[in-house]
């Protein structure tokens, strides 16, 4: 199968830890390699972001990737991209048009704008995966969602104009039903973890505390890094370390490492609050294994890889109650839940977790279990060609029953 991939913000190839690079540049990437393996033929089109970006990159993983000239060459925020998505659009019309893929998967609602504009006239069948709600962000978020003022409407348009909508979680399903998506027109396709790097054997990153709690993701508000650190002021003998962001030597320029820090220094934690900045993918699961709970306490989450990263570490992670971490993280099974926005509940979690070694590894080695079964990136890619052949099968069916019209 040919696929394309569309993903204009969030290319395969970038750094993970800045401001607009997560969860979505590593699903595409693992997906795509995923696909290849299983014999696909996969690219991925994402925004030119660097003026010497060579036209095309064969990837080791056997996909390719298409830097697509829309708007100015250099980095801009994934808010301001919505006034190039026209031009973004024709670009891939020109190039399907020459050629054609068999499907095309469009990852958050800027790609599935420009893939729907792209596709339409060639009959291309589109498959759509938002990462994101802008119901959910605006709900969460208020005044401070920086999201164009188009977005809810537009999202409503794609979901309705693509084949098929591919949600990474129940809760996602939930929401898209609410902006008037019908049920059977949703596949629900998780996210998935790389289980040759994430692994419970390995080295362990040395500490300097008797006990360790981490934390990973983006150095934005919504990722709740400052209830972990108001939690940390009610656990003695425990470090955090948080995980995410630009450079070490960046750090003092970014405004939210800064105001983590002061939140810190309010807490008189400062000397127990550890922020190496980006840590490299090779040396992630060290850290991990090194925690004797992985925290992940976001205001809302529309998946989240780095419970699923933690677990296959071997590491028990303690969850807020939302989004994506509702499916992931079972309850008193491979970790527990907190509702959200409350450090109160986090420090009884942990009080309870983090010095019981025994519950640890039962949690650990549960989690373990839970992600080789359920979360490879192999599964995830055979349980999303499941969700392109629906389609397919549609487009196909809708053809010959108009071919049988015309002849009768």
């Amino acid at each position: 199968m040919k696929i394309a991939m569309v993903s204009e913000h969030a290319s395969p190839l970038a750094a993970l830890g800045g401001a607009d690079a997560g969860g979505q540049n590593v699903h595409v990437a693992e997906l795509s390699a995923a696909l290849s393996r299983q014999g696909h033929d996969v690219t991925v089109y994402t925004r030119r972001e660097n003026r010497r970006s060579p036209a095309m990159v064969e990837t080791p993983d056997g996909y390719r990737v298409v830097h697509v000239s829309a708007g100015p060459p250099k980095k801009l925020p994934k808010d301001d991209l919505l006034p190039h998505m026209g031009e973004f659009g024709r670009v891939l019309r020109s190039k399907w048009a020459k050629d054609r893929p068999d499907v095309v998967h469009a990852h958050f609602w800027m790609s599935g704008l420009a893939s729907v504009l792209a596709a339409k006239d060639l009959e291309i069948p589109v498959t759509q995966t938002f990462h994101a709600l802008g119901a959910v962000k605006q709900r969460y978020q208020g005044k401070n969602d920086t999201s164009p003022a188009e977005r809810v409407r537009l999202e409503r348009m794609i979901a309705k104009q693509v084949h098929r909508v591919i949600a990474t979680c129940s809760d996602e399903v939930f929401e898209l039903v609410r902006m008037g998506l019908t049920r059977s027109r949703v596949s629900v396709v998780p996210c998935g973890v790389d289980l040759t790097t994430f692994t419970s054997d390995g080295e362990v990153a040395p500490r300097t505390a008797p006990h360790r709690i981490v934390s990973v993701g983006r150095l934005v508000p919504r990722k709740g890094f400052d209830i972990a650190i108001a939690a940390l002021a009610g656990l003695p003998d425990t470090e955090l370390v948080i995980a995410g962001g630009p450079g070490s030597g960046s750090l003092d320029k970014d405004d939210e490492a800064r105001r983590l820090r002061g939140i810190a220094k309010r807490f008189g934690v400062s000397d127990r609050v550890h922020m190496p900045g980006q840590v490299s993918r090779k040396d992630m699961p060290a850290l991990l294994r090194s925690a004797d709970a992985v925290v992940c306490t976001p205001w809302y989450e529309p998946f989240g890889i780095v419970p699923l990263e933690a677990m296959a570490c071997g590491a028990p992670v303690v969850a807020s109650a939302v989004g994506g971490l509702i499916d992931t993280v079972i309850h008193g099974v491979t970790g527990l839940h907190v509702p959200p926005r409350d450090p109160k509940a986090l420090v009884t979690a942990l009080r309870r977790l983090v010095p019981d070694a025994s519950l640890r590894e039962t949690y650990g080695v549960a989690g373990c279990d839970r992600v080789r079964a359920r979360y490879s990136w192999d599964r995830v890619a055979a349980d999303t060609v499941r969700a392109y052949e629906r389609i397919l099968t549609n487009e196909t069916e809708a053809a010959s029953e108009a071919e049988a019209g015309v002849g009768s």
